[in-house]
């Protein structure tokens, strides 16, 4: 039987990033090679002002590196315009945060089932009500982010990262704001979820017990990527 080719969901060749203008122009990220199949996970592990949320912000195309090539899920990004962009993302990417960003004056299952129903899904309801019951917040359908503790609003950021099915999850500090109890459940359930949707899952994190979880660990100093 013939091998089939798949392509990475993040292909990262040589990307280098600057910031600002004359004497305050930075340098972000210097030469950076990365690479994340279908199915695997890779935690980028540094400290605070390392270049991951920059990395990040590149792979999911919001910032345009000065050179260098990004394809993510076998696009080259460098070809798309900003509608391309957004449609890509909307069908290839979930995203969390460290501070959730949920919409605060819709429930738990209106912040997922929304972006559902704005990507033309008829059954947005359902699979959002099947998240959120498969995060453990069955219980906790029709409350809004004021009302539920931080590890719950993160839950629901996960649900409503994995409920439209992407290829590729980026997890951006996602127990930043959460203490160490409440941060390992969240992350003990955000491998699971996308071991479940069989998703790539890139963290991003300044913890090693986080990074530890991830099949493959990369570290980010001053810009540079190593592994």
């Amino acid at each position: 039987m013939p091998l089939i080719n798949v392509a990475p969901l993040i292909a990262i060749t040589n990307v280098s990033l600057t910031l600002g203008e004359g004497a305050v122009r930075t340098h972000i990220l210097k030469s950076v090679n990365l690479t994340l199949d279908p199915g695997t996970s890779v935690a980028v592990l540094g400290p605070s002002g390392s270049g991951k949320s920059s990395l990040m912000a590149v792979i999911a195309g919001l910032e345009r590196p000065d050179s260098g090539s990004v394809a993510l899920a076998g696009q080259d990004l460098a070809g798309l315009d900003e509608d391309q962009l957004a449609r890509l993302r909307g069908r290839s990417l979930g995203i969390i945060l460290q501070s959730f960003q949920l919409l605060p004056t819709m429930t738990a299952i209106e912040n997922v089932a929304v972006p559902l129903e704005l990507a033309g899904a008829s059954d947005a309801r359902e699979r959002a009500r099947a998240e959120l019951e498969a995060v453990g917040l069955g219980h906790r359908l029709n409350h809004y982010p004021a009302q539920l503790s931080g590890g719950e609003q993160q839950r629901v950021a996960i649900a409503r990262a994995t409920a439209p099915r992407p290829a590729l999850l980026l997890a951006d500090e996602p127990t930043g704001n959460l203490d160490s109890a409440t941060g390992a459940g969240i992350v003990d359930l955000l491998f699971e979820r996308a071991g479940a949707a069989g998703a790539g899952l890139l963290v991003i994190t300044h913890d090693p017990a986080v990074a530890s979880r991830a099949v493959r660990t990369v570290h980010m100093a001053d810009g540079v990527l190593t592994a």
